[in-house]
């Protein structure tokens, strides 16, 4: 109730308020940080934020205004805010919240199953590529992810996944490749959302995995469908040394989650240039990678044998 007042209240403030506007709302967007990426309910936040401002908070006037539709947007936006509750790692089949501020905003996805799978033309049970080399199978993602960016589409290709696939990122962890792709392809609106792939390379400190260096932008299907402030993200894939087949995927941001969290939630944030970083820059252009399917050199056991018996099963 209390981060609903002073929301409603900076959000009406007179002009003549500005300095007091500004205060009041850096303010309260720390104090909802500190509590929605931690343990605590935002209402620990709340008391916060009424005990550090340094004047009353019946000092804020709030402004007239007609524009019905807009007040109602905004506090429901800021209201929303006041149940967070929720604790880490809470399962949910197989998906898994790795904090509170995850958690919280999966209850905005969309719950109904689209009309139209983006995904229906997809074999998540085709059989895997036979065994090739770790380079090869680099310059293969880093043609398909360049075509398909399937980070955001989802449009993977099950081939290149281990049926034990497991992902994680800061915030969500989950099993499989068809949960992944499915995942994904919810949660970015696909009208604006872009994984552009920046490099894809073996990566020399650890062993067996591919290391995918990419910019992500766009929206997400959240309530109105939040901003994302344009951001580059590390993906490490792991490579079962065995079969050759991607097992996990790891994201890592340049950006911790408190910052990307507060863009979305606060885009002037970005403007006043206060709290959050800028927006990474655009994407270089580069020369569009290609990989023929013939480049897929088979590793195989017996010299020339191995590789004749892998041509003959590919």
């Amino acid at each position: 109730p209390q981060c609903n007042k002073v929301c409603h209240d900076i959000c009406w403030t007179t002009s003549g308020e500005r300095t007091k506007m500004k205060t009041a709302t850096l303010q309260l967007i720390r104090c909802i940080a500190i509590s929605a990426l931690s343990k605590n309910s935002i209402n620990t936040g709340a008391l916060a934020f009424q005990n550090r401002v340094s004047f009353p908070l019946s000092s804020l006037q709030p402004r007239a205004s007609n524009n019905k539709q807009t007040l109602a947007t905004t506090h429901r936006t800021y209201i929303s805010t006041t149940s967070l509750s929720a604790t880490p790692d809470d399962d949910l089949g197989d998906e898994k919240y790795r904090n509170v501020a995850t958690k919280f905003l999966s209850n905005f996805l969309p719950q109904k199953e689209a009309t139209k799978d983006d995904l229906a033309d997809i074999d998540f049970s085709a059989p895997k590529i036979p065994k090739t080399d770790i380079d090869t199978l680099a310059r293969r993602l880093d043609a398909e992810l360049y075509q398909s960016e399937w980070f955001v589409t989802g449009r993977v290709n099950p081939r290149l996944f281990d049926d034990g696939f497991k992902f994680q990122d800061p915030d969500v962890k989950l099993t499989g490749i068809e949960e992944y792709a499915r995942g994904v392809n919810k949660l970015f609106d696909q009208a604006t959302s872009r994984a552009e792939i920046i490099s894809t390379k073996v990566n020399t400190t650890i062993p067996n995995t591919i290391t995918v260096t990419w910019r992500l932008s766009g929206r997400v299907n959240i309530g109105p469908k939040l901003s994302i402030k344009p951001y580059i993200v590390f993906t490490d894939l792991t490579v079962n040394e065995e079969s050759g087949l991607i097992c996990f995927q790891e994201d890592r941001f340049d950006l911790p989650g408190w910052d990307i969290l507060l863009s979305a939630l606060f885009p002037f944030l970005i403007e006043w240039g206060v709290l959050v970083a800028p927006p990474s820059p655009p994407v270089e252009v580069r020369e569009t990678p290609v990989f023929k399917e013939e480049e897929g050199a088979i590793v195989g056991k017996g010299g020339i044998g191995g590789f004749l018996q892998g041509l003959f099963e590919k």
